[in-house]
């Protein structure tokens, strides 16, 4: 229908005129109340937004001299925060002159990530970044 036609038509209903798909040959278009297109527009983003999977890194912090029980106690939380869906990034901290100890620090690492094998997986290999070792594993 002929533009002219179509704007009469939406000027009778007291409605607008708006272009749907541009690109199409020839061009779609659409009477309707466009304040309202424009919210739905607005609320069905939202929506999408609120579908969206957020991710959400949680850190676990640990020394080279981790003793057993504290070892057990942040696996726990890692495999909690694996559960909820985040990725955990575990780190050793070396204070001092504990920086010798980068064996002693990549050991504890890895024995970490093979304890958290079931809940998720290492999506980062343990590497040395200053004083810190830092390893990260994604939940499955």
């Amino acid at each position: 229908m002929p533009i002219r036609d179509a704007l009469r038509v939406a000027n009778n209903l007291d409605l607008d005129l708006v272009e749907i798909s541009p690109t199409a040959n020839p061009p779609v278009c659409k009477v309707m109340d466009y304040k309202k297109f424009l919210y739905e527009q607005k609320k069905k983003q939202k929506e999408m937004k609120a579908k969206s999977a957020k991710v959400v890194l949680k850190e676990i912090r640990l020394g080279p001299n981790t003793d057993d029980h504290d070892f057990d106690f942040k696996l726990k939380h890692a495999k909690k925060f694996l559960e909820e869906g985040a990725k955990v990034k575990v780190d050793v901290f070396f204070k001092g002159r504990s920086i010798i100890y980068k064996e002693k620090g990549e050991v504890i690492l890895l024995k970490f990530a093979q304890e958290l094998e079931d809940f998720g997986k290492l999506e980062q290999m343990p590497k040395l970044e200053g004083k810190r070792m830092i390893m990260i594993i994604a939940p499955k």
